[in-house]
């Protein structure tokens, strides 16, 4: 048994989360779930949006399934991401039929560093304006360059690409760039290769399939992983993990979606996808497999699912869908 430490949050986040649960209780796996706040809501009521009574129940458990945040995301997930030092942010790109996807055959997997770049908000005016600090060390860039090496080792890929921009960031991004090729060396049978930034987003809507592994910064792989997104058919199909030494933490890409929390419309299949990397990262990989290819058939028969999926089903009758494929 499993313990899991579950925080609805905000908006749809409980709606969708209910929803994986409900599926996630015929899945071959038992779990301890032990429930937590934090959020928009938590805050307007003690003042606090992540008090440390959840970070204390996610450091104690195995992993932790994260619904939403609003608008105090920066004081949830981000804080939950330093505390935990959940150093790797893992956005899976992948075409399932029956979706709005632009391409059918994206299937790759952006690894972005998580706790550096510009995004450790060292920030000042100045009487010009303002001024941001972006950080690069040798130990998370080492770090996640391993980390990306043997994710694709252990799932099976063939290849790593770096994105960087080390033409005119020629510090930062030639550390981040010379430290993947070093890191490298301790894989000699992947194939790797290195691109710039701007044309990898360029490549993303041109050749999607030239890409397995992707590898790069902060800022870079929050930008890509939602173009990425876009390519497989919407943030309601985009799930993520974030991944440290001792724990790892699954969400949705799509937020909290306040126009749309409370009406029962929104798509499970991102939260669901998140419990699916859940379950892999506790290798438990024929559950996972089981219950991707469960959400699969659902979406490809196209009878059960929600509004922006082309269907007419609320949040639960698609996750009792999936559920009935994972009892049959």
């Amino acid at each position: 048994m499993y313990k899991i430490a579950v925080i609805p949050g905000d908006g749809i986040g409980k709606e969708v989360m209910e929803a994986t649960l409900h599926v996630l209780e015929v899945v071959d796996v038992e779990f301890d779930y032990t429930f937590a706040d934090a959020g928009d809501e938590y805050m307007e009521k003690t003042g606090v949006a992540l008090p440390q009574e959840t970070v204390d129940i996610v450091k104690t458990s195995q992993a932790c399934l994260f619904g939403a945040a609003g608008e105090s995301a920066a004081d949830v997930i981000v804080k939950l991401r330093q505390e935990l030092e959940l150093y790797a942010n893992i956005r899976p790109a992948k075409s399932y039929p029956g979706t709005k996807c632009l391409f059918d055959n994206v299937d790759f997997v952006i690894v972005r560093e998580n706790t550096e770049g510009l995004y450790i908000g060292l920030e000042e005016e100045t009487e010009e304006g303002a001024t941001a600090l972006r950080v690069t060390t040798r130990k998370a860039a080492e770090r996640i360059c391993k980390y990306a090496f043997e994710y694709a080792k252990k799932t099976g890929r063939k290849k790593v690409t770096a994105v960087h921009k080390a033409n005119v960031l020629k510090k930062t991004d030639g550390l981040f760039r010379d430290i993947f090729y070093q890191v490298a060396k301790d894989y000699p049978d992947m194939e790797l290769d290195d691109r710039y930034v701007d044309a990898t987003a360029m490549f993303f809507i041109t050749r999607p399939e030239m890409f397995d592994v992707i590898v790069t910064t902060n800022l870079f792989g929050d930008i890509l992983s939602d173009e990425a997104a876009g390519l497989a058919g919407g943030l309601g199909l985009a799930p993520s993990a974030n991944i440290g030494e001792n724990i790892g933490l699954f969400e949705p890409v799509h937020g909290s979606a306040p126009d749309h929390a409370g009406k029962g419309t929104a798509n499970p299949s991102a939260m669901i996808l998140s419990a699916v990397l859940m379950l892999d990262y506790l290798e438990e990989n024929d559950s996972a497999r089981k219950l991707e290819n469960a959400l699969v058939k659902v979406l490809a028969e196209g009878k059960a699912v929600t509004g922006d999926l082309g269907g007419n089903a609320s949040t639960m009758e698609m996750a009792a869908e999936v559920r009935k494929k994972l009892e049959e």
